[in-house]
């Protein structure tokens, strides 16, 4: 039986040990080649023809912190759609100085997300339309930052990656795992490769001219979707269309879920969608995360907690996430997994909640 057992763990220590050291790979290519946002040098871009776009449903919470610098970036337009919130989003927004436009009610077949954004295309005015969420905090002149990038980019569809903003100790558990599984399995330069599987975007920040965008349907594109930035990018890819990815670094960051609790809200409700809408799928995404974040600690296998450290640390280098207590996260690494296994079980009903409505899986 120990002999067994001994060539098992040999096995899967293996299998763990290239899984990690392969996506450490990609990491060293994304250090390399991943491009930053970055204030262009010279006088101010003409922003007069973008608009900047926000669905928003119960976000009291985040306005007052976001909004403002939103509307300092010189943009054409500001609209907040406010999609039947309950807390008084729409009055906050217009005295913060935004447009305010009401959400019509959700039809058959559509997500909220889709759907608001697809209403905000409709009302802006700009020939660049911008969209982000409320929880985004754009710093002064990110905006141009983003137009330049964009310039040299020269991509249908530009989004951009957030430096994730997280602040109380049950943020920290799940939300860095967001950056780990985007930079380190996919190579930033194959984003630029005309094959729909080598696609990505960030809902959180997506930035379309208005006529290819009108052309595709807009959201409408992806009205069926709960995680409907990757499904966008691999549907407008597969329409010949170009795409591309930035790291917000300095200029743009979010703070997604305030609390451990609406961290598995927001990880149940996407990831079944992200593990290809296969439950087969999500338990083996659970398994595979449990021996290669906390098993090489239960088996004391030196080789692979230091592999496993080196990609956390890699992954904060590269998002410039580099402050002693974003630093200090990776400690947490052995305990990932089990955190996380309440939003495997949440992602798996056939329904998911969230901000009051519930969606059919």
């Amino acid at each position: 039986m120990s002999r067994h057992r001994c060539s098992w763990e040999k096995a899967a220590a293996l299998a763990v040990g290239l899984s990690l050291a392969a996506r450490i790979g990609t990491l060293l290519v994304n250090a390399a080649t991943f491009p930053h946002l970055r204030r262009p040098a010279g006088p101010p871009p003409d922003l007069s023809g973008v608009s900047l776009l926000v669905p928003a449903r119960d976000e009291a919470h985040n306005l007052p912190g976001t909004l403002p610098g939103l509307l300092r970036q010189g943009a054409g337009e500001v609209i907040v759609l406010d999609d039947g919130s309950r807390d008084g989003t729409a009055e906050l927004a217009r005295s913060l100085g935004a447009r305010v436009i009401a959400g019509q009610p959700l039809p058959p077949g559509w997500r909220g997300k889709p759907w608001a954004c697809q209403q905000l295309g409709a009302a802006a005015s700009g020939s660049v339309l911008v969209f982000t969420d409320a929880d985004v905090t754009w710093q002064p002149g990110a905006l141009a930052a983003l137009l330049d990038a964009w310039t040299r980019e020269d991509a249908d569809l530009l989004s951009v990656w957030p430096r994730q903003d997280n602040r109380s100790p049950g943020e920290r558990f799940l939300t860095p795992m967001v950056d780990t599984l985007t930079l380190g399995l996919l190579p930033w330069p194959l984003l630029r490769w005309p094959q729909p599987a080598l696609s990505a975007a960030n809902g959180q920040v997506m930035a379309f001219r208005r006529r290819p965008y009108q052309e595709e349907g807009g959201h409408a594109l992806v009205r069926g979707e709960l995680l409907e930035d990757f499904a966008f990018a691999r549907r407008f890819k597969e329409r010949g269309r170009t795409l591309t990815l930035v790291l917000g670094g300095d200029l743009i960051s979010v703070r997604m879920y305030r609390s451990y609790r609406k961290t598995l809200e927001g990880f149940g409700k996407n990831s079944l969608a992200a593990h290809g809408g296969h439950r087969a799928g999500l338990a083996l995404g659970a398994v595979a995360v449990f021996f290669t974040y906390s098993w090489p600690y239960l088996t004391r296998n030196r080789t692979l907690v230091a592999l496993g450290l080196a990609e956390a640390l890699l992954v904060r280098v590269i998002t410039r996430r580099t402050r002693p207590d974003e630093l200090a996260e990776v400690l947490l690494t052995p305990l990932i997994a089990p955190a996380g296994w309440p939003s495997y079980l949440l992602a798996a009903r056939r329904q998911v909640a969230w901000k009051g409505r519930r969606y059919q899986q």
